[in-house]
């Protein structure tokens, strides 16, 4: 009769979570999807940075930055690889090595509080400082580039839906200038990175920039080699006067068909990364499981007998 019980109480609960899933989550989100995206964009964005506090604390930064003595060389590099993460604003340099000499104080803070609980030897405690610092040097610049890297990725996995979408809009009549403006509109909110990539190629243009220029500015700022390839198919095609949308359509197969073999080579490379994970993880629980009991008898017979023998 308990299990009777426990069972009708289980079912009523699991009843009543999926009527309340499907009447909070699932029923909204269908009747979003048949409504589709919104007609226009939002009026306002909220930004967060426009904070009075945050905008202090962002000029705190800056002008801690803009302490650092940096060569132009360097500031040059930095801008640039600031630039393919997204981060476009003039005081993004003296933001950047404000940050990085904040996190390289606070490194070695935290290694000079540690470091007599860690060792006792003088000299450790020295290199620990000094290795608290040059972390905390190191430490934003290895987070742009995981920024670059997870951006430049974005940007990789967009291109086959805008390379559809200019081989349409240049069959449907359009020129390039046009097609650019129109894929970069379209793409506003599957891909939003891509769209702005693209609406700053059309700024550049309508601004006076040379088609082909502001086109190598874009590959310049994402840094990603497809988008340089592209580029170089636009410039070429554009220079020689062959079909726009041959070239695109082309170049579109041919990229489906190196992601197609990337996903094939990484599949080919499951079994040969799951060895260690097998042998270490899995391995030992499956021998527990299946020899452990037998093992224990073993040890719970064997050890009277021979305590048997000795005597």
């Amino acid at each position: 009769m308990a299990l009777i019980v426990c069972i009708s109480l289980f079912l009523a609960l699991m009843v009543a979570i999926s009527l309340f899933g499907y009447r909070r989550y699932l029923r909204p989100a269908r009747l979003y999807e048949r409504l589709g995206r919104p007609v226009t964009a939002p009026s306002a964005v909220v930004n967060v940075t426009d904070e009075p506090e945050q905008k202090m604390t962002v000029k705190l930064i800056e002008g801690l930055g803009n302490l650092v003595p940096v060569s132009q060389q360097d500031a040059a590099g930095t801008k640039e690889r600031l630039v393919m993460g997204g981060f476009r604003k003039d005081s993004a340099v003296a933001v950047f090595f404000g940050i990085r000499i904040l996190v390289c104080i606070a490194g070695l803070i935290f290694c000079f509080f540690i470091r007599e609980k860690i060792t006792d030897n003088p000299v450790l405690r020295i290199v620990l400082v000094i290795f608290g610092g040059g972390a905390g040097f190191m430490l934003p610049s290895l987070r742009l580039d995981s920024i670059i890297t997870k951006r430049q990725k974005k940007l990789r996995l967009a291109l086959p839906d805008l390379l559809d979408l200019l081989v349409v809009a240049v069959e449907a009549g359009l020129g390039l200038d046009q097609a650019i403006q129109h894929c970069a509109r379209e793409l506003e909110f599957a891909h939003r990175t891509l769209s702005e990539e693209m609406s700053q190629v059309n700024f550049e243009m309508r601004a006076g920039k040379r088609r082909a220029d502001s086109l190598k500015n874009l590959a310049d700022r994402t840094g990603e080699p497809e988008i340089r390839k592209l580029v170089a198919i636009l410039v070429q095609t554009d220079r020689f006067g062959t079909s726009m949308a041959e070239s695109l359509r082309n170049h579109s197969d041919d990229l489906r068909i190196r992601r197609r073999q990337e996903a094939e080579e990484r599949a080919a490379k499951v079994g040969v990364k799951l060895v260690f994970p097998i042998f270490f993880f899995i391995l030992p629980s499956m021998l527990v499981v299946s020899a452990g009991p037998g093992l224990l008898q073993v040890f719970k017979n064997l050890f009277p007998m021979m305590n048997n023998f000795g005597q």
